[in-house]
Order: structure tokens, then C-alpha cells, then sequence
């Protein structure tokens, strides 16, 4: 190759050494001309020239030619190709979920009345039962005072019937009319200090007084004013709707990756429960997952980037996407190598079909046989059947 591009060079040179002894004897040479001051020579020296420029240059790309048919791997497409190898593939359901918690109570009067005393203060913790307000009576106590004098008196009244009725001696009339007496006496008592106990406002769970919303000497209506807020940081999780495509693969005991963006923390958590009922206004049903909080830095309605597996082959096949090409019938393809020698090998096309992504990769379901070399970079500039070089592979 080196001897045909080196002789034809030497005839280029030979026959421009053979014009110029033509012209010597008739013309001045190029350094004559250009030291004298005849124009019109100059310029006809100066037309040889681009003549001869032209006729080299004609010959050159003619030379160019012949070497590149007798070189053909000089413009070889050059390319990159990895292995596809069979790995384990997760595939996630990626949503935003509101951080709750079950005991996260405003708490209201059971009854009206004037709100006479608070005993707790914003942040101070309390025990399930622990009195925390005191509403006005009404005089309701003056009322079961002097309602336990008549029940004592009516008790002693039933007692001494009952001893004479015992002994035969009476009316049982008399015994059942004093036996009725004391009997509605006592839940007259009882009726009265269940409504006592409402005036009482007590802690419905052990948790923290979060805010006190309604000052003492304030009138307060039952079930509508609201007194304080109570929370429980113990047992938070995070409530999510999912779509009901997702319904066979999101269940209970799910792997979840739950991040908190706001606190710069991650989680590793399960789905603890998975609703049965699919809403149907959103076309969607609730998830829960419980999340840990020892050190109580999670709070109620933070917002939280959750990670559902939902899918997961244990012997995947995973591409670029970025290497994929489709055909005018609609048909996914990518290039392996075959008839692979050292640094050379053949382009082939074949026809894949895939699955999930996740990222940048693709799950290939169809097409492609594990340990196959893949062409990556350059990729979209071969054809099949093309001669190919390598750069690298991976």
C-alpha cells in the first residue's frame, strides 16, 4: 500500500520535473520574473503556476482515493460496548405522602359553662386521664349535696322497712314504696355525677399539650370550643394515595424508602396496612406506613418523598434507554457485536421488547441472551451488517 502511494508520487514528481525542462530555454524562471519589472511575464508565470497547483491537487485526492479502497478500516465507525449481564432489578413506585398520627386531638367541652381552670401549659406532657381544665358547675355540686341528704334519707327509711317486713309486721306496700324511694334517689345521684364528671376535662391519651387555644374565663358551648390541642409523637406514619393500577403489586409488608426533605434524613420502613377500598371520585386507595420517630423530630403533616417497591426480577436485563432506536413498524432495536476479532467486529440489529425503567435503564424482556456485547456509544450511526471498530469495553 505504502509502494503504490510512493510511486505514484514519484510520477507526479517526475512529470512536473519533465515540464518545467520544456519551458526552460523559453521562459524565465520563477525567481527571474519575479526580480524583473515585465509585468505581462509575471503574469503568465503566475497562471503556470495555479495550473500546476490545480493539476497536483487533482492528483492528490485521486491518490487519496485509491489508499482509502485499499485501507478500508481507515473509516471504520468507531463505537463503545458493555456486557449485559443478569442482575437483581427493583423497580419503584415514587409518591408524596403527608405525615399523620392517630392521636391528634383538639380537644372540646363535653359541657357549657364558663371554663374556670386551666392546669396545663403548651408543651407540658400529660398522662391518659389527667385532669387538664375545669368548667363551671353551674351549682350542680350545692344540687348533689343536698340530693345525697335525701338519699341518706331515704336509705335509712328503706332500711327499716326492710327490717319490719322481715319480721311480718307492715304493709309490703310501705317496704316497696321505701325500697322505689331510695332506689331513684340513687341514680338521681348517679345521673348527676356523670354530668359533674363533664365539667372536668381530662386527657383522652398520654401525649403532649401542643397548644392551649381557650384561656380561663372564657364561655365555652359543648363539642364547639375548642381548648387545647393534644399530640402523641410515638406512633407516627404516613398516609398516601396510590392508583389502582398499582393494587396487586403495593401490599401490606412492602419495602419503602421514606424521605423527609425538610430534615435531610432517610428511613427504611414497611406498609404497615393497605386499604380495600378504592375511591372512587380519584380512582385510588389509601396506604400507611408506619415511620420510626425516637427522636421525635417528625412531626404531623411534614411531607415525606416515598419509594414503593413494587416490582423486583431477581434476573434482569438492563440497558440504556438512551441506546434504543425504533423502526417505522413501531419495533424497539439496539446493535450487538458478532464475528467480534481483537479490535473488529460486525454490527447486528436485533429486536428487543422491554419492561419497567427505573432512572436511566430499562428492563429487556425480549430479544436479548444474557453476556451479549452491546454497542453504547455510537450506536445510532452503524447499520447492520456494518464493519465496526472498538474502542472500549466495559
Amino acid at each position: 500500500m505504502k509502494n503504490i502511494a510512493t510511486t505514484l508520487i514519484i510520477i507526479l514528481l517526475l512529470a512536473s520535473c519533465s515540464g518545467d525542462k520544456k519551458e526552460k530555454g523559453t521562459k524565465k524562471t520563477s525567481f527571474d520574473v519575479t526580480t524583473s519589472k515585465d509585468i505581462k511575464a509575471i503574469k503568465e508565470q503566475r497562471n503556470i503556476l495555479i495550473s500546476k497547483q490545480q493539476e497536483i491537487t487533482e492528483q492528490i485526492k485521486t491518490i487519496d482515493e485509491r489508499i482509502d479502497i485499499l485501507t478500508p478500516e481507515k473509516k471504520l465507525p468507531l463505537i463503545t460496548t458493555f456486557t449485559a449481564k443478569s442482575e437483581e432489578f427493583n423497580h419503584y413506585l415514587e409518591l408524596q405522602g403527608n405525615v399523620e398520627t392517630k392521636e391528634n386531638l383538639i380537644i372540646t367541652p363535653e359541657m357549657g359553662g364558663i371554663l374556670r381552670q386551666v392546669f396545663v401549659k403548651e408543651g407540658q406532657r400529660v398522662s391518659k386521664g389527667q385532669l387538664l381544665a375545669r368548667i363551671d358547675d353551674g351549682g350542680m355540686s350545692q344540687q348533689l349535696a343536698q340530693l345525697q341528704i335525701q338519699t341518706n334519707l331515704a336509705k335509712t327509711t328503706y332500711e327499716r322497712q326492710q327490717r319490719l317486713w322481715d319480721q311480718k309486721i307492715g304493709s309490703e306496700i310501705q317496704y316497696l314504696q321505701a325500697k322505689s324511694a331510695y332506689e331513684s334517689q340513687e341514680k338521681a345521684i348517679s345521673q348527676l355525677n356523670a354530668m359533674l364528671s363533664k365539667t372536668s376535662v381530662r386527657a383522652p391519651f398520654t401525649g403532649v399539650i401542643d397548644d392551649v387555644i381557650t384561656e380561663k374565663g372564657s364561655v365555652v358551648a359543648p363539642g364547639q370550643t375548642q381548648l387545647m390541642r393534644i399530640v402523641n409523637l410515638k406512633d407516627m406514619y404516613i398516609a398516601v394515595d396510590v392508583p389502582e393500577r398499582y393494587i396487586s403489586n403495593i401490599t401490606v409488608n412492602k419495602d419503602v424508602e421514606v424521605a423527609f426533605p425538610v430534615l435531610g434524613e432517610t428511613h427504611k420502613a414497611k406498609i404497615r396496612q393497605a386499604s380495600n377500598f378504592i375511591n372512587p371520585t380519584n380512582r385510588t386507595f389509601k396506604v400507611e406506613i408506619a415511620v420510626p420517630n425516637k427522636k421525635r423530630t417528625i412531626k404531623p403533616n411534614l411531607t415525606a418523598q416515598l419509594k414503593i417497591n413494587d416490582y423486583t426480577n431477581k434476573k434482569a436485563l438492563l440497558i440504556p434507554q438512551s441506546i434504543i432506536s425504533e423502526n417505522a413498524g413501531g419495533e424497539q432495536y439496539i446493535y450487538i457485536l458478532k464475528d467480534k476479532n481483537n479490535d473488529k467486529a460486525v454490527a447486528e440489529r436485533v429486536i428487543i421488547e422491554t419492561g419497567r425503567t427505573q432512572g436511566d435503564v430499562i428492563e429487556v424482556l425480549k430479544g436479548l441472551k444474557d453476556n451479549a456485547e452491546i454497542i453504547q456509544e455510537g450506536a445510532r450511526s452503524v447499520k447492520d451488517g456494518q464493519k465496526v471498530q472498538i474502542i472500549s469495553s466495559l
